[in-house]
């Protein structure tokens, strides 16, 4: 798939098919974060694999917004270290980048995605640390629910002129 066509086609999926997602497709989604821009080249991110559906479960149950993980194959929890040495508020865009990249490999290899939110959202950012056995510096960021398409959205366009300035507002 070309560069543009998955950027422009890819749409968030919630629904699953029950299939497994095999592991090489996981680490190559994770080489794809891995692969994103970060500030200072300080790669911020750590990430933990979660394909135990009652892992899975338990966080659609605590999460408002996360109800596709219950039928999803696997997830991609992704965590920050905050504190890295030289550039330690740019954590979020590093791990921005390192999610849009995942979303676009799964996409790439014909799954599934969505990005769900977890930071700063106090109460999800203790409850997944807990779950998860995170340690205290470390910040629960996001989650990527994946797995084979249940269902089909088509790209569309979100280009707005009017969005657009020249030179200054």
């Amino acid at each position: 798939m070309e560069t543009m066509e998955a950027i422009f086609s890819r749409r968030s999926i919630r629904k699953y098919l029950p299939d497994p997602v095999s592991r090489d497709r996981i680490e190559n989604i994770l080489k794809a974060g891995m692969s994103a821009p970060s500030a200072g080249d300080e790669q911020p991110w750590h990430f933990i694999i979660i394909n135990r559906h009652d892992l899975l479960e338990k966080i659609s149950e605590m999460h408002p917004y996360a109800k596709m993980l219950k039928n999803a194959p696997a997830a991609l929890l992704i965590c920050a270290d905050p504190d890295v040495p030289k550039f330690k508020d740019y954590w979020v865009q590093d791990c921005s980048a390192a999610c849009e990249n995942m979303l676009l490999a799964a996409h790439d290899q014909g799954l599934g995605a969505v990005w769900i939110g977890i930071y700063p959202a106090e109460k999800l950012v203790t409850g997944i640390r807990e779950m998860f056995n995170i340690p205290g510096q470390m910040v629960p960021f996001s989650a990527i629910a994946i797995g084979y398409p249940a269902e089909e959205k088509s790209g569309r366009s979100r280009y707005d002129a009017s969005r657009v300035h020249d030179n200054s507002w």
